[in-house]
């Protein structure tokens, strides 16, 4: 039996305070900066903290790891050494992730948590469950491997937490979830999380759980206003041209381009390399301490663009994503769904822009149709308006520059060099020091990939609704000003031989005239 959440009217937000969470917990919280409650947190926390079943529908970027995390660790008793709570993710990534943010948020209760992933050395993880953890967040394979040797008990679970469930059906993962959920007492409290609602999902309810409620986002709140969508109609060998012209219009802070196969990651990141951006790729085939590293350096700034396939950048929650961009667009709406919930988080406004060739037209209308938003058309840049965006930029890092006091120094060798050259060759050299080397002259082959089957066409029209042009703070054609953490406007590039550029671009995309 499934209960519909009443949690879905329109409420004052809570603050953590109104929850009925320990003073402990609220420490963590607001040493994190958070004081207002998500509606996933608001409507889950209270029915979790009495004991309930709960099915959220949420996304990635809505809070739901402090949604199931926040009162998980309330009811852990640090007393008891056996593992209590459980919660099974689909990626190594997002398990990772949600063991630091429950780490992070029971420190001062002193909670144990520990994660276990396929990939990594088996022994150490062995030797870590040996302090026992109360709380265990691990991927299914890696799970039942545990369990398979004794590593592993679940006979204390008080809760388990299945999270991104309709990631983990799509993977193949429900023999390894049931075999795992058979391990578990049968008056454990059980909580799903699922960005979409599909029928399978529902007979894990009916399954596994006692009287759940559904906490359901609504259809308009899939995709946030935050996030200005756009989509370019291109030829698949035209992609990759428009796209890098357009990251030198646009000049994003931090960028995630997803990518349909592993191999397109891999000739997509190894192009933006060539070309001169700071770029990796991360897919399934790549060894776990690899990802490892560049995950952290996307986290940490120091790599301004992550090329990713869907299930490689599953559950990533990264902090100041301003661009994702949709080299392949993908093929069912609820992908798109979780792509472009890396970007326009914790309030900030993101841009979401998909490549889409003309056989894929039906795919956009249908992705619409789930979002009700219609992505706006972007006609893309020539090279020489990519070009003046670069030299515009240049001039903006120069001012900056100049306006340091470290220029002191090198006044001498200034004169010098004024007396033995012309300033306008002298401000030209620093000009193409500053900006990229044209395209044409760096020639990027991306492999063309099989064509997505066309979808069948229904009599009539989609119904999917137009919200209208939105009052948003960005420039006129669809691209945000980025600004470092102490609001410069700055970008690191990359030449070839790995030397450090800047770029700003002032240039504005034009929308498409139809």
């Amino acid at each position: 039996m499934l209960v519909q959440s009443a949690g879905n009217f329109r409420r004052p937000i809570l603050k953590f305070s109104e929850l009925g969470l320990s003073d402990s917990l609220l420490k963590a919280i607001k040493r994190s900066g958070y004081e207002e409650a998500t509606p996933i947190q608001e409507q889950t926390i209270p029915m979790v903290l009495k004991g309930q079943d709960v099915i959220g529908q949420a996304q990635t970027g809505t809070g739901k790891t402090a949604a199931f995390g926040l009162p998980i660790i309330e009811h852990v008793d640090t007393d008891n050494p056996n593992i209590q709570a459980i919660i099974i993710s689909p990626t190594r990534e997002l398990a990772i992730q949600t063991q630091e943010e429950l780490f992070r948020l029971g420190k001062d209760k002193h909670v144990r948590v520990q994660v276990v992933y396929g990939g990594a050395d088996i022994r150490r993880q062995i030797r870590n469950l040996k302090q026992h953890p109360q709380i265990l967040v691990g991927t299914p394979g890696r799970l039942r491997d545990h369990l398979n040797r004794h590593t592993v008990k679940l006979d204390h679970i008080k809760t388990l937490v299945l999270d991104e469930a309709d990631e983990m059906l799509n993977m193949g993962f429900l023999d390894d979830i049931e075999a795992i959920i058979d391990q578990t007492p049968a008056d454990r409290q059980t909580l799903l999380f699922s960005a979409t609602m599909p029928p399978e999902i529902k007979k894990i309810g009916v399954k596994f759980m006692t009287d759940p409620t559904m906490v359901r986002i609504k259809a308009k709140e899939l995709t946030t206003d935050l996030v200005d969508q756009y989509y370019v109609k291109a030829r698949d060998y035209e992609k990759f041209d428009i796209m890098t012209r357009l990251i030198d219009v646009q000049d994003p802070d931090l960028t995630i381009v997803f990518g349909r196969t592993k191999r397109r990651v891999d000739e997509l990141s190894r192009g933006l390399v060539a070309r001169g951006y700071n770029a990796a790729g991360i897919h399934g085939d790549l060894s776990q301490d690899r990802r490892t590293k560049i995950m952290k350096k996307f986290k940490h700034g120091e790599l301004d663009i992550l090329v990713a396939t869907d299930v490689a950048a599953r559950g990533l929650a990264i902090s100041g994503v301003t661009h994702v961009y949709n080299y392949d667009i993908p093929s069912d709406p609820d992908s798109y769904v979780h792509r472009i919930g890396r970007t326009g988080r914790a309030g900030h406004h993101g841009v979401s822009l998909t490549f889409v060739t003309p056989n894929e037209m039906d795919y956009l209308r249908e992705i619409e149709k789930l979002t009700r938003v219609r992505m706006l058309p972007l006609k893309p840049p020539t090279a020489e308006e990519a070009f003046k965006g670069q030299v515009a930029s240049a001039f903006n890092d120069i001012d900056e520059l100049i306006s340091q006091d470290s220029t002191e120094r090198y006044q001498e060798a200034a004169e010098k060099l004024l007396a033995t050259h012309d300033a306008t060759d002298l401000v030209a050299a620093l000009l193409n020091e500053m900006t990229k080397e044209p395209a044409s002259d760096v020639p990027v082959k991306i492999t063309p990939e099989r064509p997505l089957p066309r979808r069948n066409h229904r009599n009539g029209r989609s119904g999917h609704g137009y919200r209208g042009p939105r009052d948003h703070r960005h420039n006129n054609y669809g691209g945000h000003r980025r600004r470092n953490r102490d609001g410069h406007s700055r970008s690191r590039r990359h030449d070839n031989h790995g030397k450090n550029h800047s770029s700003r671009h002032a240039f504005n995309i034009r929308h498409r005239e139809d």
